[in-house]
């Protein structure tokens, strides 16, 4: 079933369950906050975001090509500044793809359906490789930057999947390909792999990730 809710693409890809921090100054996005802190229930307060394949987030011509596969999210926080602009912390709470996009009046819309999570069993062998893998990544990049997960990794596959796959430290078009895997247990063979990749090359050259960039907190919209 398609549904037809307000649009917020990023430079970057979210995940499910992650917290996402975000300052909004543009136009269009600064609309879009109003109208969502208008609404009187805090879980209905929902907007979308995609990944922007090429293009910006800023200015008039924007994003030329997006990813269609994306994040419901939730708004969560909302701190409104003198000059008009927010400082906001969003939820991910479930996969979509986008269908269409219009600009809207006041902010753009999209097309969306939903991207429902299988449940399916995953092997207790892949769910402590991918915890051992991400600790020794946690362990050797502690000694150059700070960590990039606190507390405890989640029980739950799917959850850790999604954790695993949003502080991993990779390019665009391998996390957009963590979104969009079929389930937990492809995602978790894939992140696992991939933190492996950065560990060698981290043992070869004690530097920060390439792609320590990825995840800035803030975006410029």
């Amino acid at each position: 079933m398609s549904d037809r809710i307000p649009m917020f693409p990023l430079n970057s890809v979210v995940f499910p369950g992650v917290t996402v921090p975000l300052r909004v100054f543009e136009d269009r996005y600064r609309a879009l906050m109003h109208h969502l802190l208008r609404i009187e229930d805090p879980a209905e307060r929902i907007f979308g975001s995609v990944a922007i394949r090429e293009g910006y987030e800023v200015g008039d011509h924007g994003a030329q090509s997006l990813f269609r596969v994306g994040v419901r999210l939730q708004l969560t926080e909302a701190e409104a500044h003198p000059d008009g602009t927010f400082d906001i912390v969003a939820v991910g709470r479930d996969r979509i793809r986008l269908d269409k996009l219009d600009k809207g009046d006041l902010f753009p819309l999209g097309e969306v359906e939903e991207l429902p999570e299988p449940t399916v069993p995953v092997p207790d062998e892949l769910l402590n490789r991918a915890r051992a893998t991400f600790t020794a990544y946690r362990m050797a990049l502690s000694e150059i930057s700070a960590d990039p997960y606190r507390g405890a990794l989640p029980t739950d596959p799917t959850y850790l999947s999604w954790v695993l796959a949003a502080c991993a430290p990779l390019p665009m078009a391998e996390r957009q390909q963590l979104l969009e895997a079929s389930d937990a247990e492809e995602r978790l063979v894939l992140v696992t792999e991939l933190l492996r990749t950065e560990l060698r090359a981290m043992n070869v050259i004690t530097s920060l990730p390439a792609t320590e960039v990825a995840r800035t907190r803030w975006s410029p919209n």
